[in-house]
């Protein structure tokens, strides 16, 4: 039976050096996991103020960075689950964020509308004060629902970035979800523009 020609010490050595390059390479990917962890919540912040001041090129932009951040995270993701394995801390990988929650329009607050009301509609006076009366309600439901959708998408971005994007299927999913609402965000604000202008 062959073996190795080699003095124990020699390969004791040899393993350590090994492990040591092995826990190195695994320290820089977690290296990219907290970076992108810090570049996640510094979006959010800027994200905010966007939101606030509904610029919405710059929530664009934010979200593209986002992307970004998320690809160089999966760039990483075979080296840790190979590192991972070899080093015995399989268990590590097998962490998994929430399920991410999904906002649609049907979760939002319903739009006071005069025409809702079963009257006639053949006097267009009437339906026209309706819609006056209305209008003050109108504004806070409104202003109501880009508040709501704002925030989810606040919420959304902030979990991913919490876990800096290391779970390849929770990051992509709230990166869609983070889409889903700056749409819906900005059909929320259409519809403001429509109704109040």
């Amino acid at each position: 039976m062959g073996g190795f020609e080699c003095d124990p010490a020699e390969m004791v050595r040899a393993s350590v050096r090994t492990a040591e390059r092995a826990f190195a390479e695994l320290d820089a990917c977690d290296d990219v996991i907290d970076k992108a962890s810090e570049a996640g919540a510094e979006v959010v912040d800027r994200l905010r103020a966007h939101l606030a001041s509904e610029s919405t090129a710059d929530i664009a932009a934010d979200l593209e960075e986002l992307e970004t951040v998320a690809a160089r995270v999966r760039s990483t993701e075979e080296t840790r689950r190979l590192l991972n394995r070899v080093l015995g801390r399989e268990d590590r990988d097998a962490v998994t964020p929430a399920a991410v929650v999904r906002l649609t329009a049907d979760d939002l607050p319903k739009l006071p509308s005069a025409y809702a009301e079963p009257d006639d509609y053949a006097d267009l006076l009437a339906v026209a004060g309706r819609e006056e009366q209305l209008r003050p309600q109108l504004k806070l439901v409104h202003a109501e629902r880009v508040a709501r959708v704002a925030s989810h998408l606040l919420a959304v971005v902030e979990q991913v970035a919490a876990v800096g994007f290391a779970d390849r299927r929770f990051a992509s999913e709230s990166l869609h979800e983070a889409r889903r609402s700056y749409e819906l965000w900005q059909r929320c604000l259409a519809e403001r523009r429509r109704d109040l202008s």
